[in-house]
């Protein structure tokens, strides 16, 4: 395992004034909340290419259906943003799971999908019509999802007495078809390169489970216990974002840190964009762009990733 300063392995470190946060991938770039507003940044440059006004854009957003979809807290509802007029075109009233916005939304099945309600409930909006058009029953404190292997993945933090959880949905018959115990309290979770993963508050742990057999089969000590925190995937590798490590780059063939990124600067959030990962430092206004090919041993990030 290595300990690398991000900054001197950053390909670009912007400081954006405001808050920045939450991102979503769009080609090479990425949008990104901040306060009042989303804004989408390029690695070519060093302030922000578009703006948007958002009331209050918290959490994990989606880039799918020609549109940035992003969770709003002010009236717990999802809006959506065309990607080419970056006019607002639906405000969608699904309610949100998380007052506080650490949630995520996910888009697959020609559908996207918001825990939209703490108790228990899974919502699934059609883009065609803008609506809810399913609320499915799932866990209870089930709050961060994503789309992969055909199916719905969501966490469920667990409260009490209650274990933390990952459930698979069926986006054909809108069920629960898995329920699955992992580490203490998975709050995000991504999904891809081989697994669905998932960022353990509880213990610091990154926990991956076989999509095939729906088991956990390892568990990553990252130390990165605690509030906050992000998970990507992308290059044959699993980002995680933490406060006491700022980011470590699991290898998705070893399950193994392979690389660990300093110094701590607060939480934030890192995705995966083609061959850039993006990582936000909102209490320092950062934003650093990695591309680890230009350092890997075996320098075969841009040939897995085209």
């Amino acid at each position: 395992m290595t300990l690398v300063d991000i900054t001197a392995r950053a390909l670009a470190t912007l400081t954006i004034p405001g808050y920045a946060d939450f991102l979503a991938a769009d080609g090479r770039d990425v949008w990104m909340t901040n306060e009042g507003r989303v804004e989408k940044l390029s690695v070519g440059s060093a302030m922000p290419v578009a703006t948007v006004a958002v009331p209050a854009p918290c959490g994990g957003m989606v880039v799918a259906f020609g549109a940035l979809w992003v969770a709003n807290l002010t009236d717990c509802s999802v809006y959506r943003i065309d990607l080419e007029s970056l006019a607002v075109t639906a405000r969608i009233a699904s309610g949100l799971a998380d007052p506080e916005g650490e949630l995520s939304l996910a888009a697959g099945a020609g559908s996207i999908w918001v825990l939209s309600d703490a108790r228990g409930i899974l919502s699934r909006i059609d883009p065609a019509t803008n609506t809810v058009v399913a609320r499915i029953a799932v866990r209870p404190h089930s709050y961060a999802a994503d789309f992969a292997f055909d199916a719905v993945w969501i966490t469920n933090s667990g409260s009490g007495d209650t274990e933390g959880s990952v459930q698979r949905i069926d986006p054909q018959t809108n069920r629960v078809t898995a329920t699955i115990p992992i580490g203490p309290t998975p709050r995000f979770l991504a999904a891809g390169e081989g697994g669905v993963w998932t960022l353990n508050q509880g213990d610091g742990s990154v926990t991956r489970i076989d999509p095939d057999t729906n088991r956990v089969v390892s568990s990553i000590q990252v130390g990165m216990a605690g509030g906050g925190g992000d998970i990507a995937v992308g290059g044959g590798r699993v980002w995680v974002r933490g406060k006491n490590v700022l980011l470590a780059a699991v290898n998705a063939r070893t399950n193994q840190v392979e690389t660990t990124y300093g110094p701590p600067a607060g939480s934030g959030a890192v995705r995966v964009a083609k061959d850039l990962v993006w990582v936000t430092a909102h209490d320092t206004k950062t934003v650093w762009v990695l591309r680890p090919g230009d350092s890997d041993r075996d320098g075969g990030w841009e040939r897995r990733v085209g």
